[in-house]
């Protein structure tokens, strides 16, 4: 398998909080997610999060081969909780977390993995791509936006409402993503499907998936052309563009193309 990478922080001089690697049968992808006040929480810090929680990933999928990537990724978040257990509120709603994205190649299959808003789309050989996606967190955010806007930042109502909110995390019925608590890999969106039917996959950052689903610049075969031609760094290209052309606030992008699977 052949993997090539890109990632952009947000904006020059700021910490890049999102993680990508691969080993010769597996790439992963972590989007670390953050919100204000977690410094007094975590003395480590989110992209310290990301990198330990990709890094652990990365060694376990080299070296036991023969376990299920939920396990894997439990297995992960159970170590990354331990290392900064003793100096941190791990448990705390707003400690460091991640979402993640994770292919692994395995006897004639591709399997997939995904936790959070990260992106994963396989590219069939016979058909349109196949995009996996968890939208839960996309969804309750959404049902709060209009009582977040209705409400003036920094009073106790908008306070409130944001508690609520991140309340709804890694419970039922919310949404999930890596944090401290290794059930959480129980509710990642999982597959496989035969290497034969796939002529290539790609691992996306929410920051760098809106070129679809946010600025409509492309469809996923749009997209896949285009890193089949120009790489994974034209993409990051173009949503920095648009970002730049409506005014919206730049995210980390980091994408993970794979090809040549076969050969893995």
């Amino acid at each position: 398998m052949r993997v090539t990478m890109a990632s952009a922080a947000a904006r020059t001089g700021r910490v890049n909080e999102d993680f990508t690697g691969a080993v010769p049968t597996a790439a992963v992808l972590i989007d670390g997610a953050g919100i204000p006040g977690a410094e007094s929480i975590c003395r480590h810090g989110v992209a310290w999060y990301a990198a330990r929680l990709g890094g652990s990933l990365l060694s376990l999928l080299s070296v036991v081969p023969d376990r299920g990537l939920p396990a894997l990724l439990a297995e992960a978040i159970s170590r990354v909780t331990d290392e900064h257990r003793g100096t941190c509120d791990v448990t705390d709603p707003i400690s460091p977390s991640a979402t993640v994205a994770m292919l692994r190649l395995s006897d004639g299959l591709v399997e997939y993995l995904v936790l959070g808003d990260s992106v994963l789309v396989l590219d069939r050989a016979d058909g349109v791509p196949l995009v996996v996606s968890d939208p839960r967190e996309v969804i309750i955010s959404r049902s709060y936006q209009p009582l977040i806007e209705a409400t003036p930042a920094g009073s106790d109502e908008h306070r409130r409402v944001l508690r609520e909110l991140r309340a709804k995390r890694n419970q039922p019925g919310g949404f999930w993503v890596a944090k401290d608590d290794p059930r959480a890999a129980d509710e990642a969106i999982t597959g496989r499907c035969p290497i034969a039917e796939l002529t290539g996959a790609v691992l996306l950052s929410n920051g760098a998936s809106r070129i679809v689903d946010r600025f409509r610049l492309a469809d996923w075969p749009g997209v896949m052309a285009v890193l089949a031609s120009n790489g994974p760094a034209e993409i990051i290209r173009r949503v920095r563009q648009a970002e730049a052309r409506d005014a919206v606030a730049a995210d980390d992008a980091t994408i993970a193309h794979c090809t040549d699977l076969a050969a893995a």
